[in-house]
């Protein structure tokens, strides 16, 4: 092998994309010439630094589920309706409700993971969580969309056995999208549904008995992060894929005193 032939394999050669016989032919003629092992070295060790350099991020929901409707489309098992990304132009909310369309975009399995999850003996963490996810399914993320709190406090009257309370938080950077009623526990509970950019936040309360605990209860499972609070003889629970750092500071906005 040539040192041209040898410098030409080196980066098939470090990803292991050669073959067994071309592999060998490289690794033979690195043992003997010192300009292609130093060359073979500070490819090494500039793979390694980028590597150790790269930013990970965790896929928003919108992504997460416009992928699932290309595969699902591709594929042919279950279709799933594509809603298109709304445009630049318009306010803020009418982006607000297009983002949260294009969230309820999940693929069919994911929904069987949550029914799964959601029995009887489910502890109340699972549950939220289950009903959270269920709640991107298509049609399933408001009972009630609006940003107006006016219009969706209101609305929970009759539907559950306490009236949430549903803060304006637009100018914050959390717009209010809606409401809606689930299960949880055996009973009616209401969620309030805010967005974060591409990130849908569930917020459930129903009334509980005990004393007040504002001290943080938070979790992550399967990419979700949790709070739980206790005020005012409410029970709170803060769900979204958001990241903690951001929802904990949601959830300082929402409950005075945390």
């Amino acid at each position: 092998m040539t040192c041209a032939d040898c410098l030409e394999s080196l980066g098939a050669f470090i990803d292991e994309e050669l073959t067994a016989d071309a592999a060998a032919r490289v690794r033979e003629h690195l043992g003997t010439c010192t300009d292609c092992a130093a060359a073979h070295r500070r490819l090494v060790d500039t793979s390694s630094r980028l590597k150790a350099a790269l930013v990970r991020y965790e896929a928003p929901d919108v992504l997460k589920a416009r992928i699932r409707a290309n595969l699902a489309e591709s594929t042919g098992p279950v279709a799933a309706q594509r809603v298109p990304l709304p445009a630049s132009r318009g306010s803020g909310w009418q982006r607000s409700v297009a983002a949260a369309a294009v969230v309820a975009i999940v693929s069919s399995a994911l929904t069987f993971v949550a029914t799964r999850q959601n029995t009887s003996g489910s502890s109340v963490e699972e549950q939220v969580l289950s009903s959270h996810i269920r709640s991107l399914m298509p049609g399933h993320l408001t009972d009630v969309a609006s940003n107006d709190q006016h219009n969706v406090k209101p609305w929970f009257n009759g539907r559950v056995n306490m009236s949430p309370d549903v803060p304006r938080l637009d100018s914050l950077g959390f717009p209010l999208v809606g409401g809606r009623v689930d299960y949880i526990e055996g009973r009616n509970v209401a969620s309030v549904i805010y967005m974060r950019r591409q990130h849908v936040i569930n917020v459930f309360s129903w009334p509980a008995s005990g004393a007040d605990d504002l001290s943080q209860s938070a979790s992550t499972t399967n990419g979700y992060n949790l709070i739980r609070a206790r005020h005012n003889g409410v029970e709170i629970w803060i769900v979204s894929d958001l990241n903690r750092r951001e929802l904990e500071a949601f959830s300082r906005l929402l409950i005075p005193g945390r």
